[in-house]
């Protein structure tokens, strides 16, 4: 009987062995959590728990790669209250610790691809001191070899360039030349290199936001910002492939500055450098004898790991239950969490008219066989779901007419909860009639979606989807 003996020793041992292990997986999810005041929505944490719990050999170096949402930063701030009168729109934002509204003047929302393109190169060809630039995908195609080529010109002529590209949209934008900038004497930088980050535990967070900003110390600083990469699909296409439909604006004033503030902020984190204390915020503009229209009311809203609170989900989900006539969504990809679901539906079964606009098919088959779930749980609450005939990359949200939400969120929970992503939040009834504007244009050529029963296969297969939601 000692080699029957021995087996058992060997397995008890490795039993040990292995619960040890999972204690120890455990422990370092716990205890590392809590240090970092890492907040997961229940059913994140749930996944994973089982995941370590049933596959603690994958989950731990998963986790310790991708576990954590939000970076370390000193003890939470105070948030600067509104001043009285402000809509519940302005509270919310400032509540959340976004700066305070700030004049705006000279918003274009831009109609079609051409009209961004011809904006977009224009603003760069009249940039006299200085180009910052944050894009999640740089193309090699026609539009991101022009915008490089126009960069790189404006660098020789002594402008100062900075350009900053996320790691992971570098790849998918098939890894451009962007040294070509640097050998012109600008500034380019990855945000975060995939499977890599100085910060421990946060390889999978990306920069999502998209701005350029031209001459942000003079009068005649500019805005261009939206949902648009910088490649061709997301313009006027090539090669005879049907371009993307999507959202982009750009715009004048004071906050042009709460912008920048932003980019420096991203900047000074992708090249490992602190912020100087004079680039926190807007530069004082040169003076000019321009007599300039009145400003109307603008101001930011960023989300991500650098911000504390979830910023464009949770003003989304005020905004659900405070609208009281409208709420018009686009979005290409639509699988929310739980809470704003049912925001939602709440929104529609009282009354709101609720309208959500998206591609019929997007370009993440995964997303799009996860989304019907919550569509159809949107549907029979009594909202309108528009599917548009081809893919429809714009992010926006306007609510009755007193906010539009403009930029670069999707509303899923890996644009919600993981990514870097900025909003623009627009107050005045007259830019938000502009978007809302554009929304209905869009949504003329969409039909309606018509919810189905789905099949057991497909029920199952839908549930274990959104499982991995936050991937999505």
């Amino acid at each position: 009987m000692p080699i029957d003996l021995n087996i058992d020793l060997n397995i008890g041992h490795l039993l040990s062995v292995h619960g040890l292990f999972v204690l120890i997986a455990v422990l370092v999810y716990v205890i590392s959590s809590h240090a970092v005041q890492q907040r997961r929505h229940p059913s994140a944490a749930v996944a994973w728990m089982l995941f370590i719990l049933f596959m603690p050999y994958l989950a731990m170096p998963a986790f310790l790669l991708f576990g954590f949402r939000k970076l370390s930063r000193p003890a939470s701030s105070v948030a600067t209250p509104a001043p009285p009168g402000q809509s519940w729109a302005v509270e919310t934002i400032m509540a959340l610790r976004q700066p305070a509204p700030v004049g705006c003047r000279d918003l274009v929302v831009h109609q079609d691809g051409r009209a961004a393109r011809d904006a977009l190169i224009g603003m760069i060809a009249a940039a006299r001191h200085s180009i910052d630039c944050s894009t999640f995908i740089v193309g090699r195609d026609q539009l991101g070899n022009e915008v490089m080529e126009r960069l790189c010109a404006k660098a020789r002529s002594g402008v100062r360039v900075r350009l900053l590209v996320d790691g992971v949209g570098y790849l998918m934008g098939g890894r451009p030349n962007l040294r070509r900038l640097a050998a012109a004497g600008g500034e380019f930088a990855l945000f975060v290199e995939p499977l890599w980050s100085k910060q421990k535990g946060r390889t999978n967070l990306r920069n999502h936001r998209k701005m350029l900003l031209v001459d942000v110390n003079s009068a005649a600083a500019r805005l261009w910002c939206g949902g648009r990469n910088f490649a061709s699909e997301y313009f006027e296409g090539e090669g005879g492939a049907r371009p993307w439909r999507d959202l982009s604006f750009d715009l004048r004033g004071e906050f042009v500055g709460q912008a920048r503030a932003l980019f420096e902020h991203d900047w000074a984190f992708a090249v490992g450098e602190a912020a100087a204390p004079e680039e926190a915020g807007a530069s004082e503009p040169e003076p000019t004898e321009e007599v300039l229209p009145v400003a109307k009311a603008a101001q930011m809203v960023a989300s991500g790991p650098d911000q504390e609170d979830d910023t464009v989900y949770e003003l989304l989900l005020t905004a659900a239950y405070r609208a009281r006539e409208r709420i018009a969504l686009v979005t290409p990809y639509f699988v929310p969490e739980s809470a704003l679901l049912l925001a939602l539906c709440l929104a529609a079964r009282r009354g709101v008219r609720v309208d959500l606009l998206m591609p019929a098919r997007s370009n993440h088959r995964l997303s799009d066989f996860a989304r019907d779930r919550a569509l159809r749980a949107l549907a029979r609450a009594g909202g309108h779901v528009w599917l548009a005939p081809t893919m429809l990359h714009a992010k926006l949200a306007v609510v009755d007419d007193r906010l539009a939400l403009a930029g670069s969120t999707n509303l899923d929970s890996r644009s919600l909860f993981l990514n870097y992503e900025l909003m623009v939040a627009f107050h005045e009834p007259e830019h938000v009639e502009r978007f809302e504007s554009w929304f209905n244009r869009e949504r003329a050529s969409a039909n309606a979606y018509v919810a189905r029963d789905p099949g057991l296969v497909r029920d199952v297969m839908e549930g274990m989807l959104l499982s991995l939601a936050f991937q999505l």
